[in-house]
């Protein structure tokens, strides 16, 4: 980059230049528009005002609080208040009201549903998805295939208590590792993966010895899944006869169940939401498409 001595105008625009010239490339001296300068400048006095009167600067322990001593934080706590307050009546209600009864009250199953609909989209849609599809190893709430239950008070008890967690009155039971701890040997496992996908009237080798895998599942399996695979719903023992698969259907998949167990853990929603809100998410669950009467 060079400077020459002195301005020059640009033939062609009528321009003055800098004098700055880069590879014979002059600069021309285009000042900026008025009007942006002036718009300029009040976003600069805008920026101090702000400091002035928001929270803005962070102190050693803590922050300037600003001349209107505002908080986003409060303010939202506000907003929750006022949303609290105005959701006060049929809140009310629900907590008053059985869960029975609020299925047969059209206004406030109505409400129940859209606020439960909120807290599941806040609290459950993470595992179970957004309209409550589920995916693999998180249960499809849409249909009417329950591990543990689908009336009222077994959605309610799920929800509660959650499952294997951290709560007293929390639903147990799970899969043992039949590989894992030595309980099944290899061969026998295959043999049993293939009977449980016969159960489900599913396509297994030519050569499966079902007779064995009828006797195996017999010695280890029928306590929880009963003698026709039909499951038991006290101990979340899935219907194996059904073509409704947790974890999916295929060979593998169960022989990885056999293998290693299963024991997945749902929250105890009583350590965190408040009853009204559980009473609502029932509803909302159960009237999804599969809850029973």
């Amino acid at each position: 980059m060079a400077r020459q001595q002195g301005n020059d105008i640009d033939a062609l625009t009528g321009t003055e230049t800098t004098g700055h010239v880069w590879d014979g490339i002059r600069e021309l001296n285009t000042p900026l528009p008025r009007w942006w300068l002036w718009l300029f400048y009040v976003t600069i006095v805008w920026s101090i005002g702000y400091w002035i009167v928001y929270p803005a600067w962070p102190l050693v322990s803590s922050y300037t609080t600003g001349y209107f001593n505002w908080h986003s934080r409060q303010a939202i706590v506000e907003d929750l208040a006022a949303l609290k307050a105005k959701r006060a009546t049929m809140t009310d209600r629900i907590a008053q009201t059985p869960l029975e009864g609020i299925l047969a009250d059209s206004a406030l199953l109505d409400f129940a549903r859209a606020y439960g609909r909120a807290a599941f989209a806040d609290n459950c849609a993470p595992c179970h998805g957004a309209g409550g599809g589920g995916v693999k190893g998180y249960p499809n709430l849409n249909d009417d295939d329950w591990l543990w239950g689908g009336k009222l008070e077994d959605i309610v008890q799920t929800i509660r208590h959650g499952i294997r967690a951290a709560d007293n009155d929390t639903r147990q039971g799970s899969m043992p590792a039949f590989g894992r701890d030595k309980m099944m040997e290899r061969g026998d496992i295959l043999v049993v993966a293939d009977y449980v996908r016969s159960l489900a009237r599913l396509q297994v080798p030519a050569n499966t010895d079902l007779a064995k895998g009828q006797k195996l599942f017999a010695e280890n399996c029928v306590s929880c899944h009963g003698d026709n695979g039909k499951g038991n719903r006290e101990l979340g023992a899935p219907d194996l006869t059904d073509q409704i698969w947790l974890y999916g259907s295929s060979k593998d998949t169960i022989i990885e169940g056999l293998m290693n167990g299963r024991g997945a853990v749902m929250p105890a929603w009583n350590q965190r939401l408040d009853d009204t809100t559980i009473k609502a998410l029932t509803v909302y669950v159960h009237t999804l498409g599969g809850g029973e009467k």
